[in-house]
């Protein structure tokens, strides 16, 4: 019998609303940094699959959330492209070497860096039970690109927003790179007892409609199509974050089942600019989870409010804050639990 969760992301209207978090397993939660303190890194972390599946589920055991995220990165995609990958305190992801230096064809695939991935999500599935679902995930090829290009984060992707205007099928050669590997790393995913996965596409905000229709809707619908003609039954939640007004294309021509909005989306707009019964997942603001108090009750509210009509799993607009007190966490638990729209 399938959780809640994943009745949801199927387009059941259920009378209760699931709920899980962007980033709920991790640096919020003292058990995650006690067992960081002892195993080291975060790359570390992710590749011991026993320390990566207790990671992904001690919110669970915490917390009951109706789906446990994988524990990984969405970096893991150009690390089995041939990237060097490393976590800098302070700084976060660096890859080497950058695609704006090199070619794509200078690297060497590692498609064995996605064996211990899969070896988590077994070990989770097996300790999950049924009323619960896993979800795996991966980067979009957009926002995996940036990463690929520059090397690291940055504010505006100004090196691959320019690479992609000088050098467009040069640019279309790595993205078609990424699509072909992040179609293999999902299916193993599922193939191993991921029920739902989702593309994070952090920084779709970025581009004009012309190159998000390219870089963004494009790619993820060639995914999208891949993944589903192998799993035709396991939900895809697409998630591109600071869309706008471009998310209703997004939601009709990529093919994913369901929405994640982020936190700039009004829910009442959203409830009607996206296609009928389609199910959506969102969007409190992460910085609203930290601050708490009853602004934080009366906006969760207001979310469910605006969704009440079509299959809604409440989430936030982005990945939970490091700061952020467990109280929030469970007062915000408290108040889905107990909504009846």
């Amino acid at each position: 019998m399938p959780g809640l969760l994943l009745k949801t992301l199927c387009g059941d209207k259920e009378l209760q609303t699931p709920v899980w978090l962007m980033r709920q397993a991790g640096r919020y939660l003292p058990e995650y940094r006690a067992l960081r303190a002892e195993k080291g890194g975060f790359l570390a972390l992710v590749y011991d699959s026993d320390a990566a599946a207790e990671i992904t589920l001690q919110p669970i055991r915490r917390f009951g959330f109706d789906g446990a995220i994988l524990f990984s990165d969405i970096l893991i995609v150009p690390y089995a492209m041939g990237q060097n990958l490393e976590f800098l305190a302070g700084e976060g992801p660096r890859l080497s070497p950058r695609l704006i230096d090199q070619s794509l064809e200078s690297l060497t695939r590692v498609p064995e860096r996605l064996s211990p991935i899969y070896q988590t999500v077994a070990k989770v599935k097996a300790g999950l039970g049924k009323e619960r679902t896993l979800l795996g995930f991966a980067g979009s090829p957009w926002t995996v690109a940036t990463y690929m290009v520059a090397g690291e984060g940055s504010r505006d992707q100004h090196l691959t927003r320019a690479l992609a205007y000088r050098d467009p099928a040069g640019f279309q050669a790595i993205i078609d790179g990424i699509v072909n590997v992040t179609i293999e790393y999902l299916s193993g995913q599922i193939a191993a007892g991921a029920e739902a996965v989702q593309l994070f596409d952090s920084w779709a905000g970025s581009l004009s409609p012309s190159e998000f229709e390219t870089w963004v809707i494009a790619p993820n619908q060639a995914i999208t199509e891949a993944v589903k003609a192998r799993y035709p039954d396991v939900p895809i939640i697409g998630f591109p974050k600071g869309a706008g007004e471009k998310l209703p294309a997004y939601a009709r021509e990529t093919g994913v089942d369901a929405v994640g909005l982020d936190e700039t989306i009004d829910p009442r707009w959203a409830a009607k600019a996206l296609p009928e019964n389609m199910p959506v997942q969102g969007n409190l603001d992460p910085l609203l989870l930290l601050a708490g108090g009853d602004a934080l009750e009366e906006r969760a509210r207001r979310i469910l409010e605006c969704f009440a009509s079509r299959p809604h799993v409440f989430n936030l607009g982005h990945g939970i804050d490091k700061e952020t007190p467990i109280e929030n966490v469970e007062r915000l638990l408290a108040l889905v639990r107990n909504w009846q729209g």
